[in-house]
C-alpha cells in the first residue's frame, strides 16, 4: 500500500513547477538588464588597471582630506611635556632657568646646558606638535656652541604666539641631589616667567632630590620635567 502511494505521488509529482521549463536559463544581453519591465544599462566591468587607478585616486583624496583637516584644525587648548638631562662635570657653570647657581660642577652640553629651559622649550614645542629642541637647534651646528638657552625660549615663545596660543599654566620639576634649590627657587621662577612673558602665578617650580640613587642621586647629573598647558588666545 505504501509502495503504491509512493508510486502514485512519483508519477503525479514533478520536480519542476508547471510554469518552469527545463530549458537553460539565458542571461540577458550584456548591454541591458530588464528589471520589473524597465531596462537598465549593465555596468561595464572595470579592467584591473582602471580599478587600481580608481582605488589609488580614492585613497589619495582620503589622504588629502585628512591632511587638510589636520593642518587646519584648531584646538582650544594643547598640552605638552618636556624632559631633559645633563651630565654634571667640574669646570662648567651650573645655569638653571637662566640663573647662575653656585656649585662645584655644572652641565656639560653644547649650549649653556640649562636643563630647565631646555625642557620648557621641548614642552612648548610638543604642545604645538613641532619637532623637539634637538632638531630645531641641533648640537651639530657650531652657531649654538655655548649659546644662552634664553635664545631657544624666545624662539619657542615666538612659535607659540604665531600659532595663536598663550600659556595657561606651567609646572616644572627639577631633579638633582645638590645644590639645594630652595634658596634660588623664586629667582629662577621669576626669571622663567619673564622669559616666557607669562604671569608668575601660572608658572610653578618644584625641586626634588633623587635619594642618592643612580647618577642623579650621586651628583653626577641633573634632570628636569615640564608639563605645559597652552590656551587659544
Amino acid at each position: 500500500m505504501a509502495m503504491a502511494t509512493c508510486t502514485q505521488l512519483s508519477s503525479s509529482s514533478s520536480l519542476f513547477h508547471p510554469q518552469i521549463t527545463k530549458k537553460p536559463f539565458l542571461l540577458p544581453s550584456p548591454a541591458t538588464i530588464s528589471v520589473h519591465g524597465f531596462s537598465t544599462l549593465r555596468p561595464k566591468s572595470l579592467s584591473l588597471s582602471h580599478r587600481s587607478s580608481v582605488s589609488a585616486s580614492a585613497a589619495s583624496s582620503s589622504v588629502d582630506v585628512t591632511e587638510q583637516k589636520k593642518s587646519t584644525r584648531t584646538l582650544p587648548f594643547r598640552v605638552g611635556h618636556g624632559f631633559d638631562l645633563h651630565r654634571l662635570e667640574p669646570g662648567y657653570p651650573l645655569i638653571i632657568g637662566g640663573i647662575d647657581i653656585p656649585h662645584d660642577r655644572g652641565c656639560e652640553a653644547h649650549s649653556d646646558g640649562d636643563v630647565l629651559l631646555h625642557c620648557v622649550v621641548d614642552a612648548i614645542l610638543g604642545a604645538l606638535g613641532l619637532p623637539d629642541i634637538g632638531q630645531i637647534f641641533p648640537d651639530s651646528d657650531p652657531k649654538w656652541k655655548g649659546a644662552a638657552s634664553s635664545v631657544f625660549i624666545k624662539e619657542a615663545v615666538r612659535l607659540m604666539d604665531e600659532a595663536g596660543y598663550e600659556i595657561g599654566n606651567l609646572d616644572a620639576t627639577l631633579i638633582l641631589q645638590r645644590p639645594k634649590i630652595s634658596p634660588h627657587k623664586e629667582t629662577i621662577r621669576s626669571n622663567l616667567s619673564k622669559l616666557l612673558g607669562a604671569d608668575p602665578s601660572v608658572v610653578n617650580l618644584k625641586a626634588k632630590t633623587h635619594e642618592k640613587v643612580d647618577s642623579l642621586g650621586e651628583n653626577r647629573s641633573i634632570a628636569a620635567h615640564t608639563v605645559i598647558l597652552l590656551m587659544k588666545k
